[in-house]
Order: structure tokens, then sequence, then C-alpha cells
């Protein structure tokens, strides 16, 4: 009956909890329960888009969302980056015991979100078509999809103001509100699906559009919990100002957050501009594939924000031991989960795909790449949790500096030379992406070991 009520508590959420002086296991619990639902309904965007589209649209209306999601997935870098950063520096300001502190750094980080994303929009507009004639998008493509990039594009502030909140909120404890926030956008993003493309029948752009919807809610949602004036994190517009110092500051711990994101989306791009070479079928079953793993691979960051969250709280409070075998405990939890699931995908790969489309092309390049990339689960269980541990601790040069080494010196050039030079054809794509990740696995938990992240300052 005990753990019934440890997950009922965390379900619940309590934002007077204090992580840093209760049992790390049951921290982790607390804290990873939401935030595994979060990243589930988070991932739900992307896959009930995909089996919507791909079930009702056609494979172009397919190919052009793995074509603008692979571009888009910079603008969720740049989201992914400040939240990182937010909830570094949440964690640490409520680890010291100051919420007053880190009220005045989220206003900032809200600022930043804002702005960024307002000039993201406008460019990703402007340029959407020849963005997917760049990405080898055909013309027929283009005509059918190019509502559907431009929509993405326009939602630029939202996403990123959905992320950097979400982790503003995850870093003060109250991970249960952005698992709510999550769920109830995820909601209503699958009924408008269901509503305007099967339904009423529109083309590919319609998922952009409940997808803007589902978010912009969120969003709402997020910022009426802020302003309520009850919690540890307060907002007040009447003390609403720019503090450029504290947002020079945010940008260079975000810098390295984003950075890491960016280099790793700029390697899938190069990634899927190989594939479009074998055609959108190719693209297609990739996109689905992707879709699935997305599904378990997001839930499985929910543990590595966990440990995120306990390493910058307990550094704060001056529990650096703590913190460290908090972050192992979650590695070897999310190894784990991530080893059962690469197990299930691996048998159930021909099923899983064919749920989505029927192309026999499409379901065989899905089933292909989901086999393959099974491969790096337990790799990626605990490479992501100690990347995101030694972000908590507020050090965010180094895990970038790992992924320059393992995706763009290692991934797009092995990619390359498996696809074209070897004749792997697709499938050289889909290995490059398994030893690149177990790679970065590996030179993470060796940093991790050196202990250097326990040194590490917020200065904001």
């Amino acid at each position: 009956m005990k753990i019934f009520k440890l997950i009922l508590d965390a379900l619940k959420g309590d934002e007077s909890t204090d992580y840093t002086g209760i049992s790390i296991n049951r921290a982790l619990v607390l804290l990873a329960i939401p935030m595994v639902i979060e990243m589930l309904f988070e991932s739900l965007f992307a896959l009930a888009d995909a089996f919507f589209v791909a079930k009702y649209v056609g494979v172009n209306g397919m190919a052009t969302v793995g074509l603008t999601e692979s571009v888009l997935t910079i603008i969720y870098s740049l989201a992914w980056g400040i939240s990182t950063a937010a909830t570094a520096i949440i964690a640490r300001k409520i680890g010291e015991k100051n919420p007053e502190d880190a009220s005045k750094s989220l206003m900032q980080i809200i600022n930043i979100s804002g702005l960024i994303g307002i000039v993201l929009a406008v460019f990703g507009f402007i340029f959407s078509k020849d963005i997917l004639r760049l990405m080898g998008g055909s013309d027929q493509l283009i005509k059918e999809g190019l509502g559907y990039t431009q929509i993405q594009f326009l939602s630029s502030p939202i996403i990123i103001l959905l992320f950097s909140l979400g982790g503003a909120l995850r870093g003060a404890g109250n991970a249960s509100k952005a698992m709510n926030v999550m769920i109830v956008a995820n909601i209503i993003n699958i009924v408008i699906d269901f509503i305007l493309i099967p339904v009423s029948g529109m083309g590919v752009e319609a998922a952009a559009i409940a997808t803007l919807i589902g978010r912009s809610t969120g969003v709402f949602l997020q910022l009426r919990f802020l302003f309520s004036n009850k919690h540890q994190l307060n907002l007040n517009f009447r003390n609403w100002h720019f503090d450029f110092g504290v947002i020079g500051e945010i940008l260079k711990l975000s810098a390295g957050g984003a950075g890491q994101f960016i280099i790793q989306s700029a390697s899938w791009v190069f990634l899927i501009r190989i594939l479009s070479d074998f055609g959108s079928e190719v693209v297609a079953g990739y996109t689905i594939a992707i879709r699935i793993i997305v599904f378990t691979i997001l839930p499985s960051w929910g543990l590595a924000n966990a440990a995120s969250t306990l390493v910058g709280q307990n550094l704060g409070a001056e529990k650096p031991e703590r913190a460290a075998v908090s972050a192992w405990r979650a590695g070897f939890f999310n190894m784990v989960f991530l080893g059962i699931v690469a197990i299930f995908f691996f048998i159930f790969a021909q099923p899983l795909v064919s749920t989505f489309n029927s192309n026999q092309n499409v379901v065989d390049t899905g089933v292909n790449a989901l086999k393959i990339l099974c491969a790096g689960y337990v790799f990626f269980g605990f490479g992501m949790v100690m990347a995101q541990a030694i972000n908590g601790s507020g050090d965010t040069v180094t895990p970038t500096i790992l992924n320059v080494i393992c995706f763009w010196l290692i991934e797009i050039p092995l990619a390359w030379y498996l696809a074209k030079m070897a004749n792997w054809g697709q499938s050289g794509v889909f290995w490059s992406i398994v030893i690149a990740e177990s790679i970065l696995a590996v030179l993470a938990i060796i940093y991790f070991k050196t202990g250097r992240w326990k040194k590490n300052k917020i200065t904001v």
C-alpha cells in the first residue's frame, strides 16, 4: 500500500516538499512520476499528428511532417536549452531557500522566450517554402504542405514558452503541475486532430492548427498558475520589467543547453536530407519510426529531468554527494526501463508501424529503423541522465562539447559514408545514430565520474 500512496502523492504534488531532505528514492519517485507522464504526453503531440496525417492524408502529408519537424527541431532545441537553464536556475534558488530570486529570474526567462519565439516565427513563416525545397521536398509536396509548415513556425513563441515554463515548474518541484498542463494540452490537440482531419476532411495543415491550439492552452494554464500569487514561484504584472544584466547571465547558461540541442537537431536535419535522396516513402517510414521512439524516449527524459532537478537543488543546499547518488540511481532506473522497451519494440515493430500506414515500402523502412535504433536504447537511457545531471549542475558547456564530437564529427560523416559509400542505404543512417549516441553516453558517464560538475556556480 505504501507504493500506491507514494504514487498518489507524486501525482497530487506538494511544493512544500524538501527534496534535499527526504530519502533519495522517494525524491526520485515524487519528481520522476509526474515528469515521465508529462514527457509521455509531450510525445503524444507528435505521435497523434503523425497517426492522423499518415492514416488520412497520405505519404506526401507524412513526408511534409517529417521534413518540417526536422527543421523545427532547431526551435525545439532553443526551447529545450532555455528550459534546461530555467530548471538549473530555479532548482538552485529553491535549494538555497530563495524563492524570491527564483521568481525574478523566471520573469527574465519569459522575456527571453517571447522575444526569441517572435523572431523565429517571422523568419520561418516568410521562408517556409524555401525551407521545404532546401530539405528536398518536391513541388507537389510543397504545394500540399506549405500551410502546415507556416503554421508550425508561427507557433514558435508558444513552443518555447511551454518548454521554458515547464522547466521552471520542474526546477521548483512543481512537477505535477507541469504534468497536468501537458495532459490538458494534449487532449485538446487529439480532439481537434480528430475533428479537423478524419471528420472534416482537412489536409495536413489541420494537424498544425490542432497542435497550436493545444499548446497555447497549455501556456495559458502555466501562466495562470504562476500569476495566482499562491506559490513559491510568483509573477506580477505590476513589477514586470526587463533586467538585461540578468538576461545576459541567463542567456549564457541557456546557450550551452540550447547549443546541445541545436547541434543534435542540425545533425538530424542532415540525416533526413540524406534519407530524402531515397524517396518520400523512406522519409515517411523513418518519420513514423521516430514518432514511435519519441513516445518512449521523452518519458525517459522525465527521469533525466528528475535527476537534473535533484542535482540542482542538492547543490544549492550544499549536498554534492547526495546530488551524485541521485543521478546514478536515476541513470540505472532509466537504463532498465529503456532496455525493456527495446525488447518490446524489436518484437512488435511490424504491427506498430503498420498501425500508421499500409504502404509496404513505408512500413518496411519504419520497421527497419525501429529495430536498428532499439540496439542503442540501453546506452541512451544512462547517457541522457548523465548529460541532464551535468546540465542541472549549471555546466552546459561540457555536454555541448560532447555533442559536437558525437553528432557532427562522428554521426553525420558516418551516416553519409555508410549510406552512400558502403552502400548500406537508409540502414547506414540508422546505424550511425546508434553508434554516435552510444559513444556520447560513454563519454558523459566518464566525465560525470570525475566530479568536476560539483564545483559549478550559478550567479543569476
